[in-house]
């Protein structure tokens, strides 16, 4: 590891002071750590800063955030295939790999290569309107919603060229593996192991009894038909990119091309990690440990 990129969750008050101390770590091993442009200002030296481009140059990147930051960092550097490394700094931390004082003992592991890389599928959307295209790159989801005061949506769904069914519903969602511990487990969507090369389709409040989630392969194409004539229908992108929707509009979504790489350090397994995780989130008396009932 010759140079580290650092990308930062800004709001956190810390980050500027965690981000000092690890560049000045960093610097005394012999690494170079490489620093966008916003986080440079924030620390007092923004002749330290770099572009975007600059990221390319990287042997692997820390996100210093929460899960946010992490999936801002994959949709960054996935097609670089550049790994990363989440540092969590907010409060559940589900992708994030360790907690800030673990930060340099971890550190010192990944410096000498003590560390694996897991490969997350991530999503490739697009979309269709009169022609043009544009795309987005997701590692969690990509979902199409309804406005706060708008009418329920018909969403057209197909698999490939197959027909799926047109739902009545507040909205849709396309998540990955990853995404499955994300919003739509929050619609009622199975939590689904990562390793998976697989893609769940998740109604939002579907307006009738038979919508369920569905499992379909990663090697399909799910396009989304949107019929909302007049009203406001968004496009979000991990929850972090959004468009604006017209009737009419189609969203191809499917699986990227590159994976997310993450750098493990710990030997958790992602059960465990559903577990104690969900049971921080609020989940604690439906996700207990065998013997912890009364």
């Amino acid at each position: 590891m010759q140079r580290i990129a650092l990308i930062a969750n800004h709001s956190k008050p810390q980050v500027y002071g965690v981000a000092r101390d690890l560049m000045a770590w960093l610097e005394r091993r012999g690494v170079e750590p490489l620093v966008p442009a916003g986080t440079a200002e924030g620390i007092g030296c923004p002749e330290r800063g770099i572009g975007a481009e600059g990221l390319a140059r990287a042997d692997c990147v820390l996100s210093l955030g929460g899960d946010g930051t992490l999936l801002q960092a994959a949709r960054l550097v996935a097609k670089m295939g550049i790994p990363i490394l989440g540092v969590n700094l907010g409060h559940l931390g589900f992708l994030t790999e360790i907690e800030l004082n673990e930060l340099f003992p971890s550190l010192e592991r990944l410096l000498r290569g003590d560390f694996r890389i897991e490969d997350r599928m991530m999503l490739s959307a697009c979309l269709e309107r009169d022609g043009r295209k544009t795309s987005f790159t997701a590692l969690n989801d990509v979902v199409i919603t309804k406005g706060a005061f708008s009418r329920m949506l018909r969403l057209e769904v197909y698999v490939d060229e197959a027909y799926l069914d047109t739902y009545p519903a507040d909205g849709l969602i396309v998540s990955s593996p990853t995404g499955s511990t994300a919003y739509s487990l929050s619609a009622g969507g199975p939590l689904v192991s990562p390793e998976l090369q697989v893609m769940i389709i998740t109604p939002i409040c579907p307006h009738t009894l038979y919508a369920r989630p569905l499992v379909v392969r990663g090697d399909r194409e799910i396009r989304v038909r949107v019929h909302a004539p007049g009203a406001e229908v968004m496009l979000t992108v991990d929850g972090q990119q959004g468009v604006h929707l017209d009737d009419g509009d189609e969203v191809l979504t499917s699986r990227a091309e590159t994976p997310a790489r993450l750098i493990r350090l710990q030997g958790r397994s992602f059960y465990s990690l559903v577990r104690e995780k969900l049971r921080e989130g609020g989940n604690r008396h439906s996700l207990e440990e065998p013997g912890d009932g009364e």
